[in-house]
Parts: C-alpha cells; structure tokens; sequence
C-alpha cells in the first residue's frame, strides 16, 4: 500500500470511529427531539464548523491562482452536492428515525450492510460482481436474521427496517461520492450536501414536528456532537478518504463503525447484545470480510 492509499485509509478511519460513537449521540438525542429537529439541527451546526474552513482555503487558492474556480467546476460542484445531500438526507431521516426503536449495537450493525450493498448496486453501473459477493449476501442476511429477528420468526421489528433502508440509501451515497469526489474540492462539496440536508430537515421538521427551543437546548450535546464531529468531520474525511479509492475497499473501512458502535453503546450506554444477536454480527462481518478477500488472477 502506497504512503497516499495508506493516508486515506487511515482518513476513513477516523471517519468510521467518529461516526461509531455518534449512534450514541444520537440515540441520547432522540430522548428529546424528533429525528428531523436533529437532522436540520445537526447540519446547521456541520455547516458553521465547515464554512469558516472554506473561506480560509478560498483565501489561499486565490494567492496562488487568481484566476479561481471555472463555471464547470462550480456546476459540477452544485450538481454532485445536490445529489450527495438527497442521498445523505435520505439515509439520515432513515436512520435517525430507526434509533428510536433499536439499540445502538444494532443500528451500527445493520447499517454497516451497505458494504454488502455497494458492490451489489455496481451490477447496475455494469460493474463485475462474482460469486463471492452473493455468498457474503446470503451470509449478511444469516446474520441480519439472527440480529433483526430476536423472536426467532419473521416478525422484523420496525426500527430493523428503517436502519436496513439507511444501509441501502448510504450505499448510493458512497457510489454518488465515488463519482464526484474527484472532480471538486472534497470539503465544498460537503459543505453543499450540509445545506441540502440542513433545508430538507427544516422542511421536515416544519410539516411532522413541533420544534422546540427548550428540548433542542437539553439536547445540545448530542447535536453539537453530531453536527461539528459526525457529520463536518467525518462526512467530509470521507470524501477526502474516498477520493480515487475503490469504493467496495473504501466501504469496508467505514463499516467498522459498526464495531464501534457496539462498543460505544457498551461503554455509554450499557447496551449489551444477546448471545443470538452477537452471533448474528459475526455473521455480518464475516461477509463484510469476505467480500473484500483479494482474489486470485488466473
């Protein structure tokens, strides 16, 4: 591994520890605000910890090349952030919603299937996909049985069905990062997709809730939490982490959040995971593992 594929991996890293705690924080948040209160709250405060940030880099580029950003960039700019923030608004309403009804071990978890999900969603933009990749999803879905259906029958709790569907919105996100990451600045583009997210929660939020300035005090650390480290942070490592990366690679290092996760809900929150649900995500990591073996070249 080169020095660069090294740097990124240890940026996506980074990405995937702090997006493992933020399930916590994000579960505490849920005691006292509604998942779209959070979403909109949550990304206003990612775009004061990133915006600062741009202006010092626009600040710099401009000593260095006065002639500044072309019109194709900044099309392509709007475009990839647009399409970066639907999908993150997406798999965030999704998960935030699902952390109402599940244990944050679980969450993680289920989340991390996008792993599985990525190369599986590749077969649509004609990308290989061999017999591996089907065996880790009959694997994943082994697992996601044992983990999901703790009654030991087809009854899937509700919260289980919102975090699958974050685990398959996320992985168009990865695929939607994998194609604009290269062609504009990693930070502005997640600047775009904050804001995106920020007015949809709003909307959101507006139509289904009942803001409340109160409970959005109380819950003022899990939403600084969230907003400054979880998603201006670690949205913005990983699209500089999955910038040139292969986007299957790339996903494996970020789903060890679900392992921190679990640790995390261990450590803060007491959550511990029955013998059938810790059996269930062997499982689903053994797939995540299995899909990323090298293979041979005959």
């Amino acid at each position: 591994m080169n020095r660069n594929k090294l740097k990124q991996s240890i940026i996506l890293f980074m990405a995937a520890t702090i997006w493992g705690f933020a399930f916590v924080a994000q579960s505490v948040g849920m005691d006292y605000v509604g998942p779209y209160t959070f979403i909109a709250a949550r990304n206003v405060v990612a775009l004061a910890v990133l915006l600062p940030w741009v202006a010092v880099m626009d600040r710099g580029r401009r000593k260095k090349d006065k002639a500044g950003w072309q019109k194709e960039d900044c099309r392509t700019l709007l475009i990839g952030g647009i399409c970066c923030g639907i999908c993150l608004f997406a798999a965030s309403a999704l998960q935030q919603t699902g952390m109402k009804y599940t244990t944050v071990g679980k969450a993680g978890f289920i989340t991390a299937m996008y792993i599985v999900l990525v190369p599986v969603f590749g077969i649509f933009l004609k990308k290989k996909t061999g017999v591996r990749v089907w065996l880790a999803v009959v694997v994943a879905l082994a697992g996601l049985y044992l983990l999901c259906m703790t009654k030991g029958d087809f009854h899937v709790q509700k919260g289980d069905l919102y975090i699958l569907g974050c685990a398959a919105v996320f992985s168009v996100h990865i695929l939607v990062v994998d194609h604009f990451s290269p062609l504009v600045d990693g930070v502005k583009l997640s600047c775009v997709q904050f804001a995106v997210n920020a007015v949809l929660g709003t909307v959101m939020m507006l139509l289904l809730e009942r803001p409340d300035m109160s409970a959005l005090i109380a819950a003022w650390l899990p939403i600084v939490y969230a907003g400054a480290l979880s998603s201006g942070l670690g949205y913005t490592f990983q699209i500089i982490g999955q910038k040139g990366m292969n986007p299957t690679a790339a996903s494996l290092i970020l789903s060890l959040e679900s392992v921190i996760s679990v640790l995390a809900g261990w450590l803060l929150l007491h959550q511990a995971l029955t013998v059938r649900e810790l059996f269930g995500c062997t499982l689903v990591f053994a797939a995540i593992i299995l899909v990323q073996l090298p293979v041979k070249e005959g």
